[in-house]
């Protein structure tokens, strides 16, 4: 009898779910007490809801001490509100550096980014609608990564790598989108098309043709 072959199981689901954790770059952050989401249930908010499926948890595993709330609403077709996520600085004797007015103004990773400050520190609220889960989590690490995310993001983009795993889909898409398409119906087109129809011997004959011989 031939021998029944020796069964060999795969990764665990934990071993998984570890090395999806661990995966560079790890997501320190640097200053923060807590962060707050607030997006949709389901049926939209997508990126927000990728970013709070894949990214956050990898945020918390490296993070263990941060205060992260995650608000899950019904939003009706009807209602038209956007997701956001609140950032909570520490105290004011934080040595994370919080971006000058100049610094929104210039870098494009501060767009939608409104600071208020508090009495223990300061609240910067970032809008987090039609992003990629990439894109916000690159918005939250230029905020409070520190030096080490500075350094890593610098050595990826000096060796034409991607700073974050995934980040080559978004890149793709937004390529897609700002490609314009071009339609196989421009009049040059149909022209064409007509001219290549009438000209055709195997075009069907009608009327007296058809009959004739």
């Amino acid at each position: 009898m031939p021998r029944k072959p020796k069964f060999i199981p795969g990764p665990s689901r934990l071993s998984v779910i570890l090395k999806e954790l661990n995966e560079e770059p790890k997501l320190s952050l640097t200053g923060l007490r807590g962060i707050n989401l607030k997006l949709a249930a389901k049926n939209d908010h997508f990126g927000a809801r990728h970013f709070v499926k894949k990214e956050l948890r990898r945020i918390r595993y490296a993070n263990p001490q941060l205060n992260v709330e995650v608000n899950k609403l019904p939003k009706p077709l009807q209602d038209n509100w956007t997701p956001e996520m609140v950032v909570e600085f520490g105290n004011s004797n934080s040595s994370v550096e919080i971006p000058s007015r100049s610094d929104v103004l210039l870098c494009p990773s501060f767009t939608n980014v409104i600071i208020k400050c508090t009495e223990d520190g300061a609240k910067t609220t970032i809008d987090i609608s039609n992003k990629w889960s990439t894109s916000i989590t690159k918005e939250l690490m230029d905020l409070a990564g520190g030096d080490l995310w500075k350094e890593y993001k610098a050595a990826a983009q000096a060796a034409g790598l991607p700073i974050l795993p995934g980040e080559e889909k978004e890149q793709l898409a937004t390529a897609k989108k700002r490609t314009p398409k071009l339609s196989t119906r421009s009049p040059e087109n149909l022209e064409a098309m007509v001219e290549h129809m009438l000209s055709s011997p195997e075009r069907p004959k009608t009327g007296a043709a058809a009959i004739l011989p």
